[in-house]
């Protein structure tokens, strides 16, 4: 049975291990006129009425697992952040979002199919940073554009309740992931100082923290999060002090996953992440290109 949690108009669904992934946290959001659900993770697979009665789903960014419960709603409309449109639409603008190369896109697209139920929406509709949906009686959401892990990602205010849906800004001991085509690390950086501005009571992640309601145990954690993009530049720079480095190189040591741990997408990923981190300590003077593709201090 997947754990509750409630404030007011807010509901939210823990899936398994509070959310970690592969799984997810469901967020609904209720008033007289209109049911709501944040993002469709697998908890929605086992949910039954609860989520297939919603209304609108709102996507506060894209990435399969949250678009895990699409399939059961196909008669409510979806909205995400115009920037994340096209990856919600089709499996091309998807493919494009994650940025991957052909075979490990063919691979993905199989693997998502069958884990994720994923079902592209070709009827989504784009919102904008300070959207408000106002779903009467009072309640309101708030879209609140925090980018990095996707140029798209947002933040979702329930403005009535205090109460932040907050994404894949999850707090994890993973750290921050911006691996994908249209991550950035520089703006992921900038929004883990934007979410700190955020005047709510409770901060529900997507994944593996559920919910906090205490904003120093929140701040701490979020200073945690930060810390492992900072440990990955230290960590990064240690590589590179063994000599010049190719790229393919650093990414058979691993900066973001640990050793010995696979998946079809985790070369593309450490490539893009490692490739941000040399763009900035180039940037800052730490690092130099010597040639195509090798790096050095």
């Amino acid at each position: 049975m997947d754990t509750l949690w409630q404030c007011g108009t807010v509901t939210v669904h823990l899936g398994e291990k509070s959310g970690k992934y592969p799984e997810g946290n469901q967020v609904l959001v209720s008033s007289a006129q209109m049911r709501v659900a944040f993002d469709t993770p697998l908890v929605a697979n086992r949910m039954g009425d609860d989520f297939d009665s919603v209304d609108l789903v709102i996507l506060g960014h894209v990435h399969e697992d949250h678009m895990a419960g699409l399939h059961r709603v196909p008669r409510a409309q979806v909205q995400v952040h115009e920037a994340d449109l096209a990856a919600a639409r089709s499996w091309e603008g998807l493919a494009a979002h994650y940025g991957y190369s052909e075979p490990v896109l063919t691979a993905l697209k199989k693997k998502i199919e069958h884990e994720f139920h994923y079902t592209p929406r070709p009827d989504a509709t784009g919102y904008r940073d300070g959207h408000v949906w106002d779903l009467g009686g009072g309640v309101q959401i708030r879209a609140q554009h925090l980018p990095g892990h996707t140029s798209g990602h947002c933040a979702l205010v329930i403005e009535n309740e205090g109460v932040a849906f907050i994404g894949d800004i999850d707090l994890t001991s993973f750290g921050p992931y911006y691996g994908d085509a249209t991550s950035s690390l520089s703006a992921f950086r900038q929004t883990l100082e934007d979410v700190k501005q955020l005047d709510v009571k409770a901060w529900i992640t997507s994944h593996h923290r559920g919910v906090l309601t205490d904003r120093e145990t929140f701040l701490s954690q979020l200073a945690r999060y930060l810390a492992k993009v900072d440990e990955r530049r230290q960590r990064l720079l240690v590589m590179l002090s063994k000599g010049p480095r190719t790229l393919a190189s650093l990414v058979q040591e691993r900066l973001i996953y640990p050793p010995g741990y696979e998946e079809v997408y985790i070369e593309s990923a450490e490539q893009r992440s490692i490739q941000m981190h040399l763009d900035e300590l180039i940037a800052d003077g730490d690092a130099r290109q010597v040639e195509p593709g090798v790096f050095a201090l």
